[in-house]
Order: structure tokens, then sequence, then C-alpha cells
């Protein structure tokens, strides 16, 4: 099958989808927020190739409530970034981390973006979300990333939370639950797709681990992983209903926790560009389209979890 053939097929099963976004879409969870405000869903500008003004008017547009990027490396970016952001009007997380080997040259870099993302900001960002350490880091040496980010939390009173994704300190479930045990204030940006891939299943025999990680989420990234990858190639497709499900339900029990402490909470609809994002053998054409599928999840968002 060419690929014109190929993508003529694939639209015409969209009509396909409308059962299941009935189904995981517009279905209540069992705990929702009653305040609009208490429930922050925010754009990434992953895969996104223009301008940070024309990605903010495009989030603007679509009814984000703001944005999440990586702390800009130079005063220039900074300066882009806080402009678009009082244009549009919108909020922001920030992301930090770094990719040096070795381990002295990765903290010290780690270290110095933590201390300017939280305090050289024309606008206070909603959190910091971290790619803290490296998954062949010691306990001992990823525990010092910890160690700063709640001591910068604590002096600036910006939520600082560490991602749970591969190649990072929280690679795994099993492992994650080592420093969620050892560390009370060691609070998580969940984005359990990466279990699902690095554990090859939905995490049904990690329950207890699962439940323990759920109650220390402060932010969401709401992509939908699989037993064979961090990304299902179009989450309206009913071939996923299992994999939607078993994240819905993740998130419905964070929602829960937050609705009963009175916290708001932020989630990013993440799913990204090729290579996340499968492609069409020979062409790196992308099997569907990453910014719809971010805004019908953000759609999703908000009728599952506002009352």
């Amino acid at each position: 099958m060419d690929r014109r053939k190929f993508m003529g097929s694939a639209m015409a099963t969209a009509g396909m989808l409308t059962g299941f976004e009935a189904v995981s879409g517009a279905e209540k969870a069992p705990a929702q927020f009653a305040n609009k405000l208490s429930l922050k869903i925010l754009g990434t500008n992953w895969g996104f190739t223009s301008t940070t003004d024309a990605f903010c008017a495009a989030v603007k547009k679509e009814g984000y409530d703001g944005i999440e990027m990586w702390w800009p490396a130079t005063k220039e970016k900074q300066k882009e970034l806080f402009t678009a952001l009082k244009k549009h009007g919108l909020d922001v997380g920030l992301l930090c981390g770094s990719g040096e080997k070795d381990y002295a040259a990765h903290l010290d870099a780690f270290k110095k973006q933590i201390d300017a993302a939280t305090t050289q900001f024309e606008q206070k960002p909603l959190y910091v979300n971290c790619h803290s350490g490296k998954d062949f880091f010691t306990y001992d040496q990823n525990k010092a990333f910890i160690d700063h980010t709640t001591a910068a939390s604590v002096k600036t009173g910006i939520p600082i939370y560490h991602e749970t994704h591969r190649g990072r300190m929280l690679f795994a479930a099993h492992i994650a639950r080592n420093f969620i045990e050892k560390n009370p204030d060691l609070r998580l940006t969940l984005d359990i797709s990466h279990w699902c891939n690095v554990h090859e299943s939905l995490l049904a025999d990690q329950q207890e681990t699962i439940q323990l990680a759920l109650s220390r989420v402060g932010h969401i990234h709401s992509r939908i992983g699989h037993e064979e990858g961090p990304q299902v190639n179009d989450p309206r497709a009913p071939e996923w209903e299992a994999a939607v499900k078993a994240h819905l339900a993740w998130w419905d029990t964070v929602v829960e926790h937050k609705v009963k402490s009175g916290e708001t909470l932020t989630v990013l609809t993440e799913f990204g560009p090729p290579n996340y994002l499968p492609t069409v053998p020979f062409t790196h054409q992308p099997l569907a389209d990453q910014w719809g599928i971010n805004v019908h999840m953000m759609h999703l968002l908000r009728k599952r979890y506002l009352a």
C-alpha cells in the first residue's frame, strides 16, 4: 500500500474514534475540581518550529492556560519568553536538567539551571520540572539533586518536581520507590508512560509502588505509553483503549488526592513529534497530528476533571 492509500485508509477509520472518545473523554472521573482554576493545562513547544511568540499565540488560541518550556540559556531568550507570556496572558512551567556524563559536571550544570530558573525570572513560574540525574549514577549521587531542589523550593516557594523519565534518576518504578521512601520531600512529575515502556507492562504487578508514587505527584505529563513504547500513535484510536484507560485511572487517583488536599494540579499535554510519534517508513511522515492530539488531550482532561 502506498502512502496516499495508507493515509486515506487511516482517515476512513476516523469515524471509529467517536465511540471511544465518548468513553474516555466525556466520562467524568470519580473526583473533579469544583474550581476551574484548580486545574491548569499547559502546552508544549516540543516539535513547534516557529518563534516563542508564535507558539504562545497558538497555545492561547487553543485555550490552554499556559506553556511548559526549558529554562532559556541566554538573557535574550529569557526576555523573548517573558515578553511573549505577558503579551498573551499565559502561565509558565519551566524545565531544568543537564546531560553531562561526568557526575560533578552534571550536578554543577543542574544546580546552575535550578538557581537561575528560581531567581532570575520576570514572571514567577508555576513550578520547575526536573530531568534529574542519570540512571547510571549511584543513589547517593542522585540524592544530591533532590537535596538541592528541596532547599531551592523552600527558599523560593516554587514547587520543584522530579520527572519519572527514562535515562534519568527515576527511570523505573522500583527505583523511584526507593527514592520516595527515603526522601519525604520528594515530589514527582508523573510521566508514567516511561514506566510502561521500561517494565514492558501496564504495571498491574506493581500496584503498591504505583500508588505510593501517585501520592507524591505534583505535576503530570499526560502522554500515553504502552508496553512497547512511551507513546501510542494516536490515543483516539480504539486499539489503545486499554492503555488509555490505565493512564486515566492513574491520573484519576492524582486528581482525587489534589481535590482532597485543596491543591492545584498542573498538567502538560506532551505527545511528542517524530521519533516519539511513529512515522511512515522511508518518508519520515508522522502517522498522526501531534498538535491535534495534544489539543484533544487538553479537552479530554477538562471534561473529565472539572465539575
